[in-house]
């Protein structure tokens, strides 16, 4: 084991300081580049790494696992976009604050409030420089003239810059969502001075006002571009960088350039996936060119599983199923919706092709920061995130803390995981998938109960006849939401209504 990994394994994240994070006096060795890949609406099974009877073809996120470390457990803490990102960069689940269920939308206010600690604000103050390229998602506050209407040529308020960013650039809310404007660091680059809209189902984007520099077609080019120019220019400082690269892609409007149209033999979706592949074969060339492979953290993942706008029939009825075994889509409280691909290289410190079985979640990726830069978390942070450096040096270790994860759907519906069971609060899917209405539930249990290990696919509902682990997991989600917190430290507050309709199931017990 190299040096590196044996200072990296004596830091410690030390949870109930009373201040937000600050440096510690122990100064770590050389900290790696980090570079953050979101994928939009990636399901688990589009990676052939994950599913062996993929029809779409993904040799460049393949060898990404293969140089790296592939996690088969991880999760998203929604089954949508917006509270997905919430919990990336905070590290606390998105239920905690005042979005209980669905997603923002291109005109909404900031979610993150501008005194949250978030990933790039810790590793701001640990001496990397930040920068966010993508699809942001997390609401931004424009601002409006006498009429109410977006005043364009305002620079926006409480945006990435403030949520710990040096450099933003990226659009507010989903590719389909208007309005359809780039802002650089708090600035629009552009005034809009049309409108578009495209009704096709899969390439669907929403009307609404366009710049003239926003191409839909070209922002998931742009956004690589960008961030190939980024990591070039700062590969040679004298300071780490991170870069949080969230992208629009595959989601829809799916839009494979024309290079990329037909190339999977499925459908655009299939095509699509196939032009992200490649891109991130064309993003780990450019960190070897730029001599920093050795020491850069790169972490590929997705916010939630595939759309049904991928159009799964058409893909099953060839042979390729973006869930794998998984039951559901993007949207559900089922494994299709919340089980994502999830993968780090990391040559200095993660060996080549390991494989880690452990039930992970993307809301730890700001203790492992914090505990990478020897830096101590407030109480008041990352309420929900756990250090999953122990599980780099060792993927079986039991140094790592999480003891649950809690799933969180579209419509609000929890579930908690612990070891080899799921329970549900929900008696149906919580989100698009069948049963998802109140006459599809009809007759059915009010929860659900699987073991993951025998039923992977969530078909045999064992609801009733395991008691004990019933009462465990109910008394656990419970402590959860009561204390504000599912890591060890001082009771919290959640942000919002303490109770809503979703938490019916625990106010009456």
């Amino acid at each position: 084991m190299n040096k590196l990994f044996s200072v990296l394994l004596t830091l410690s994240v030390l949870l109930g300081c009373k201040s937000t994070p600050s440096i510690t006096t122990t100064k770590p060795l050389q900290l790696p580049n980090i570079i953050y890949v979101l994928t939009d609406d990636l399901g688990i099974g589009d990676v052939s790494t994950y599913n062996p009877e993929s029809k779409i073809k993904t040799p460049y996120i393949d060898k990404l696992a293969s140089e790296g470390m592939t996690f088969t457990d991880a999760h998203t803490t929604s089954a949508v976009c917006t509270p997905s990102r919430y919990s990336i960069l905070t590290g606390r689940y998105s239920w905690r604050t005042k979005l209980k269920s669905r997603v923002l939308y291109g005109e909404d206010p900031h979610l993150i409030h501008p005194q949250r600690a978030t990933v790039a604000s810790l590793l701001k103050s640990a001496g990397y420089y930040t920068a966010s390229i993508g699809k942001w998602h997390l609401g931004w506050d424009w601002q409006r003239n006498e009429h109410g209407s977006i005043d364009f040529s305002k620079p926006i308020k409480n945006g990435p810059n403030v949520n710990g960013f040096d450099y933003s650039y990226g659009f507010c809310g989903s590719l389909d969502m208007p309005p359809y404007v780039y802002v650089e660091n708090g600035k629009p680059t552009a005034i809009p001075n049309d409108s578009s809209e495209n009704t096709d189902y899969q390439a669907h984007w929403r009307k609404g006002l366009t710049a003239p520099d926003f191409i839909h077609e070209e922002a998931t080019p742009n956004f690589f571009e960008r961030s190939f120019n980024f990591i070039k220019k700062h590969a040679q400082s004298n300071k780490p960088f991170f870069l949080y690269l969230p992208l629009p892609s595959p989601h829809t409007p799916i839009l494979p350039t024309k290079e990329w149209q037909g190339k999977s033999g499925l459908n655009p979706y299939g095509d699509f996936v196939m032009m992200v592949d490649n891109y991130i074969g064309k993003l780990e060339a450019i960190i070897k060119e730029s001599g920093i492979e050795e020491n850069t953290m790169i972490v590929f993942t997705s916010d939630n599983g595939c759309s049904p706008r991928a159009n799964y029939q058409e893909l099953l009825n060839k042979g390729h199923n973006p869930s794998y075994i998984y039951r559901g889509t993007k949207s559900d409280i089922f494994e299709g919706g919340h089980r994502v691909p999830f993968i780090i290289k990391w040559p200095n410190a993660v060996p080549q092709g390991t494989i880690c079985s452990q039930t992970i979640s993307q809301s730890d990726l700001m203790a492992t920061c914090a505990s990478l830069t020897n830096l101590k978390l407030s109480d008041n942070t990352a309420e929900d995130s756990f250090n999953m450096l122990p599980l780099i040096k060792n993927p079986n270790t039991e140094n790592y803390q999480r003891k649950a994860t809690v799933h969180h759907s579209i419509d609000g519906s929890f579930a908690i995981r612990k070891g080899d069971w799921k329970y549900i609060f929900c008696s149906g899917s919580g989100g698009w998938s069948y049963p998802k209405t109140i006459k599809d539930t009809e007759g059915l249990p009010p929860f659900q109960l699987y073991n993951l290990k025998s039923d992977p696919g969530e078909s045999n509902n064992l609801y009733g006849k395991y008691p004990k682990i019933e009462n465990e997991l109910f008394n656990l989600m419970s402590n959860y939401i009561k204390n504000g917190r599912s890591t060890p430290g001082a009771k919290v507050k959640n942000d919002g209504e303490q109770w809503w309709p979703q938490l019916s199931w625990m106010k009456n017990s």
